[in-house]
């Protein structure tokens, strides 16, 4: 079955994050664009330069790019450009917090 969706893929802080590698490649490999956004926490587990190899995007791991120019990384363009939200893997502190709206600010 060949994918034609843009998916926005959020990895977190778990140890299950190393098989996001995987979900990346299975992806692509159905025709799907996918881009990555990492939490900190998830830094622990994967490397964001394997995700963006995988994905052939640049891997978004914080409100600002500090890499740069300083560049705002427009979440809201992110959600007009999925078609799909898939958190994977979703740690019990961040299921947690959908639950509850909460959210922390990096």
């Amino acid at each position: 079955m060949r994918l034609t969706r843009n998916v926005l893929l959020g990895v977190t802080g778990s140890i299950a994050a190393y098989k996001s590698a995987q979900l990346v490649r299975e992806l692509v490999k159905a025709g799907a664009s996918v881009q990555v956004v990492m939490t900190p926490a998830a830094h622990d587990f994967v490397t964001p330069l394997t995700l963006a190899t995988l994905s052939k995007r640049p891997v978004l791991t914080q409100m600002i790019d500090r890499s740069g120019e300083g560049t705002w990384n427009d979440h809201v363009h992110l959600a007009r450009w999925a078609d799909l939200f898939l958190v994977a893997p979703a740690s019990a502190n961040t299921m947690s917090k959908m639950v509850q709206g909460s959210a922390t600010t990096y």
